[in-house]
């Protein structure tokens, strides 16, 4: 039944294509085959380097951008079983969401964009599609990973459609994709999925980092809505278990609740907007996957936590300066002398500051400091 009632909003397992020809693979579907180039990509393994919240230096235990792929693949495959869509895609958008990212987290990303601001500026979304389509070098025929269609398509639009190309225009060049992406389309439900499960992902393990490194307490918790009835429930275990497992299974908990409420909503949605195949999904005007009014009323208010006790700590802020210092300080420093770092030859003059920035954001934390260091 369940299928007869969700398989038509999913994308076929049989691809539009890509942008170079290549033979069917016997063995792996097209989206196997896009998830496994991912996974063995240069710019996956850095992420086990780079800042998720605390700059990759500080300890072991806390996330880096490496495990929270690797969670936000696990939470978006539990949805998209659910509703019987493309598992292999959901995977694969979920582990190359931030491949964009630079070294020291969104800090990263507001310097570099400083240092590009009169070259169309950096966004890590739109980084993830450079180095998918033409910083990648492992093939003989093409540059980038030349992933299918649909996976550039849902990588594009992680945060809904486009309707304002300047930035895309200004970073990748205009006509990039030669209207194979209708960037006003509504994303598919797995790319509405991998977004979502983003979302998920780093609220919950955030919340767990920063009681682990002592931000905040677990009692600063109890007036935040869906939370505060969790920590009721498990408050007389602290008397039995220690402090960690109980927020271990805190943790688990809020994964689960936002889970159940993510299939309830987006099943009520399905049948609200009458979505009956892909079309209708690319047609709608509003997400389709998505908190209730509940849950989007617990995921701001965890945002604005987060954001105040721990993002804007003082601690945390220290190392997120620092970072934002290096990335600036290597820029301005490879400008001086940019054949000294990266290979300039057959690079157009005025693309040189996009290719030190290509080089910068590639950086994982500890070679952006080392690097600067060496150059003071």
């Amino acid at each position: 039944m369940q299928k007869n009632r969700f398989s038509k909003l999913s994308i076929s397992i049989k691809s539009r294509g890509r942008f170079n020809v290549e033979k069917k693979s016997n063995l792996r579907s097209p989206y196997q085959r896009d998830r496994d180039r991912i996974v063995h990509s240069t710019a996956f393994r850095r992420l086990k380097h780079k800042t998720q919240v605390f700059v990759n230096t500080t300890g072991d235990h806390y996330r880096t951008r490496i495990t929270h792929s690797l969670e936000v693949a696990q939470i978006a495959r539990t949805l998209a079983k659910y509703f019987k869509l493309n598992e292999d895609l959901c995977e694969t958008l979920s582990l190359a969401h931030d491949l964009g990212h630079t070294p020291f987290g969104h800090a990263g990303e507001e310097a570099l964009n400083d240092c590009m601001s009169n070259n169309g500026g950096f966004d890590h979304n739109i980084q993830t599609i450079r180095i998918v389509t033409l910083l990648e070098n492992k093939y003989y025929n093409f540059k980038g990973l030349n992933l299918t269609f649909e996976t550039l398509d849902g990588l594009i639009k992680h945060n809904g459609p486009v309707h304002n190309l300047t930035k895309f225009n200004n970073i990748l060049g205009k006509n990039f994709f030669k209207k194979k992406i209708n960037f006003q389309n509504s994303p598919s439900l797995e790319a509405q999925i991998a977004s979502i499960s983003d979302d998920i992902a780093y609220n919950s393990h955030d919340l767990e980092d920063g009681l682990r490194a002592q931000l905040f307490k677990l009692k600063d918790l109890k007036n935040l809505p869906v939370l505060n009835l969790i920590l009721r429930k498990h408050d007389k275990k602290f008397k039995k278990f220690s402090q960690d497992l109980v927020l271990r299974q805190i943790i688990r908990e809020t994964i689960n609740e936002m889970v159940k409420d993510i299939i309830f909503n987006t099943t009520k949605n399905i049948r609200k907007n009458n979505i009956k195949n892909i079309n209708d999904v690319y047609k709608s005007k509003y997400p389709i996957v998505y908190f209730s009014k509940k849950m989007n009323l617990f995921d701001s208010s965890i945002k604005r936590f987060l954001k105040e006790k721990m993002y804007y700590h003082k601690s945390v802020v220290q190392k997120t300066s620092y970072g934002k210092k290096v990335i600036k300080g290597l820029f301005l420093k490879i400008k001086k002398n940019p054949k000294k770092y990266i290979n300039i030859n057959n690079i157009k003059k005025s693309d040189i500051d996009r290719s030190i920035c290509d080089f910068i954001a590639g950086m994982t934390d500890r070679f952006a400091i080392n690097l600067y260091n060496k150059s003071k």
